[in-house]
């Protein structure tokens, strides 16, 4: 590896374990340069917005996300429907363990900007869902697409909302499982028995 892209990996290495330790607001430049022992302009050299590095932190998080979610699903002799439970586990998981990265990853500015393309890394993961919701209803007549953005936005919901706290003090418990059961079940309706 050159000096260049060893410089590079060491910025984004940097960035992932600031935001994992002290979350997405201590994600400076300066700061990031000062940890990685370079001077503050260093890092324009690599990524010439504040953006365009975020943007790699966070294309990161989503190949974390996405490896999590291939490990999790990859038992093809296992139905749909588990696998999208398994799918959701490992989401929900990832939003409660990695709360910094979590945030990071969908900043809606970052996912619009810079010359990475955060969209062609995230993407794919929500086609992996419309793959799984498809092959779950395989003649519902729904479109797998919205069936799947709107459980991925229910579970974009409970995380966001299990992470400050609130679901947990409105549902009286710690166990987010029951949840992620209902979640699915309303949006693929309830499991044939």
């Amino acid at each position: 590896m050159s000096e260049d892209m060893g410089l590079q990996a060491r910025l984004v290495d940097v960035g992932i374990d600031l935001v994992t330790r002290e979350g997405v607001q201590a994600l400076s430049l300066r700061e990031i340069a000062r940890r990685a022992g370079v001077s503050h302009g260093a890092p324009r050299r690599y990524f010439p917005t504040h953006l365009d590095l975020l943007s790699a932190i966070a294309r990161q998080g989503f190949a974390d996300l996405a490896d999590r979610t291939a490990t999790a699903i990859a038992d093809t002799e296992v139905a749909p429907r588990a696998q999208i439970m398994a799918l959701g586990r490992v989401y929900l998981d990832f939003a409660r363990t990695e709360r910094g990265m979590f945030e990071l990853m969908f900043r809606h500015d970052l996912l619009e900007s810079g010359r990475l393309r955060l969209r062609d890394t995230s993407l794919p993961l929500f086609g992996v869902l419309v793959d799984l919701v498809a092959r779950a209803q395989p003649s519902s007549g729904a479109q797998p697409a919205l069936v799947a953005g709107a459980l991925w936005a229910n579970l974009h919901g409970i995380a966001q909302l299990w992470g400050w706290g609130s679901l947990q003090l409105a549902n009286g418990t710690e166990d987010i499982e029951p949840l992620l059961r209902a979640t699915v079940d309303a949006h693929l309706g309830p499991e044939a028995r």
